[in-house]
């Protein structure tokens, strides 16, 4: 167990906020005493989540007085032994956003919110993180600053990845849609045809296949819209090949 994390560690937790597509949101309530849910989340370009909440909401209503809040990340469903499997807990501050940017990574994320997302008592939300308390398995524990969880970016990359993530997930659903399930079948090692890309960010790439999320990281990041369709055909070359 230890205080602080190693660059290996950061990549996990970096990797768990990217993979899931749903955490327990934790808020202070008016008494000061805490009050959970459940919430569909996504992240933004530099992985920092996201949330789309109703004003109504018992946990927006708590946000709005003590915008404190902790989101636990976890993947063990189906898992033989649970606990042995990473979580994540962020702890920080949650803000609304009003950015086109996060409207639409969500909403790739979670087609479905479409329906309610321009209501008008709903909202996105960024959680901007203070630190994070990874548990990557058995004895293995640490606590991950802000900067090293998600350490500064190229912010020109980052912008330039925004502008271009629609057409690059447009073109691969439409053009090359054997690529996906490529990626799924033979990289990740999921079954089914029809899987579509939701997103891409400088660490890898989203798909979904009805309910069900998958996340392909890459070896490296990409720095540039260029390295991602660069990256984008290795991966189908090596899927094809294995």
């Amino acid at each position: 167990m230890s205080a602080s994390s190693g660059s290996g560690d950061a990549t996990l937790a970096r990797r768990l906020i990217r993979a899931c597509d749903r955490a327990a949101l934790g808020t202070v309530g008016p008494d000061g005493g805490p009050h959970t849910s459940l919430v569909l989340t996504a992240c933004d370009m530099a992985g920092s989540p996201l949330l789309l909440m109703s004003d109504l909401a018992e946990h927006s209503k708590h946000i709005a007085d003590d915008p404190r809040v902790s989101l636990l990340f976890e993947m063990s469903a189906g898992a033989d032994a649970p606990l042995e499997t990473p979580r994540l807990s962020i702890i920080g501050r949650a803000a609304p956003v009003d950015d086109a940017a996060v409207r639409a990574r969500y909403l790739r994320r979670h087609p479905d919110a479409a329906i309610y997302a321009d209501f008008g008592d709903f909202q996105f939300y960024r959680v901007n993180a203070d630190r994070a308390h990874l548990v990557a398995g058995f004895g293995r524990i640490s606590w991950i600053g802000a900067d090293a969880l998600l350490p500064p970016a190229d912010v020109d990359a980052l912008a330039a990845l925004t502008a271009d993530e629609a057409d690059i997930v447009d073109h691969m659903n439409a053009d090359h849609a054997d690529a996906l399930d490529l990626y799924a079948s033979k990289l990740l090692g999921l079954e089914n045809d029809g899987w579509t890309m939701t997103g891409i960010d400088p660490e890898g790439l989203d798909l979904r296949y009805g309910g069900v999320t998958a996340r392909l990281d890459f070896d490296q990041p990409v720095a540039s819209t260029q390295d991602a369709r660069a990256t984008l055909v290795d991966l189908a070359r090596r899927a094809r090949s294995a």
